[in-house]
């Protein structure tokens, strides 16, 4: 299976985002992809819940939506989009960050609206509060495709192992992780954390991540770890994007999840046990 991770450094203006997309997109396929997987938050990087009111559409009336699906039926391909930030009708206002699992000929396969939200401060300049702006899902994919089940998860969902403990006991071979990490936590648990979750659950992990110095129009600044990576079921990672955008292309061996399952076969053992 040839997979393409695309990387992007999006602002806040969609078509912008959206026309380089399509083309990471269509480099992966012309390199051989036939699975093509991009970042948290594809449609546009923002920190003005005002700004996003003004730019964004609710599902049925999303242009990048729209477009990405024309783009997987037109390149005869499987994508992940990592997520949209879209309108709901929640009566506070708040947005949901959305994952779509699109076939080959355009259809959405599967939605996952990120359950776990960042609610943390990082530094005296750094911080975050993600439940004031999108509202949390409550509940968690596996979707079978012609050649892997996939489980869907999105960026922070990475610190809650129980998550892709679930996925990979209900049949995940691939876990996806589209992010937008920041730099500080990137740099210090990035790799870490997504080499754990590929070796506890025997699962090849996928994280397309958007990177750099992003151009936003209002609100504050915004910057991101970069690095999109992809883990087999070992442990050992496959690719390490660095910090440039861009599209890179990857072959995946589906026969070594069984194979690392066999060799530690903890998937089976877990135990019930009285908490502390």
């Amino acid at each position: 299976m040839r997979i393409g991770v695309i990387q992007l450094n999006n602002g806040d203006d969609p078509i912008l985002n959206l026309s380089c997309t399509q083309i990471f997109i269509a480099d992966a396929v012309a390199q051989g992809a036939t699975f093509v997987a991009t970042p948290e938050v594809t449609n546009m990087v923002s920190t003005s819940q005002v700004y996003q009111n003004s730019v964004l559409r609710h599902e049925m009336d999303d242009q990048t939506l729209r477009a990405l699906r024309a783009t997987a039926a037109d390149l005869n391909i499987w994508l992940l989009i990592g997520s949209l930030t879209l309108k709901t009708n929640n009566p506070d206002g708040r947005f949901s960050n959305r994952s779509f699992l699109i076939n080959s000929k355009g259809e959405i396969m599967a939605r996952y609206d990120k359950v776990h939200l960042f609610d943390v401060e990082i530094s005296q300049t750094e911080s975050y509060r993600e439940s004031a702006v999108y509202r949390s899902g409550r509940t968690v994919p596996v979707v079978a495709t012609p050649t892997a089940n996939i489980g869907m998860t999105i960026c922070y969902d990475l610190r809650f192992p129980h998550l892709y403990r679930d996925l990979a006991q209900h049949g995940a071979h691939i876990l996806t992780v589209p992010s937008a990490f920041s730099p500080v936590t990137g740099g210090a648990h990035w790799n870490s954390l997504l080499r754990a979750r590929a070796i506890e659950n025997g699962c090849f992990v996928i994280a397309p991540a958007q990177t750099g110095e992003h151009a936003i129009s209002a609100g504050k600044p915004r910057s991101t770890y970069g690095h999109s990576l992809v883990v087999d079921p070992w442990g050992e990672v496959l690719l390490d994007a660095g910090t440039a955008t861009g599209a890179h292309v990857v072959d995946l061996d589906l026969a070594s999840v069984q194979i690392a399952r066999d060799r530690i076969p903890a998937l089976q053992h877990d135990r019930i046990y009285a908490k502390p």
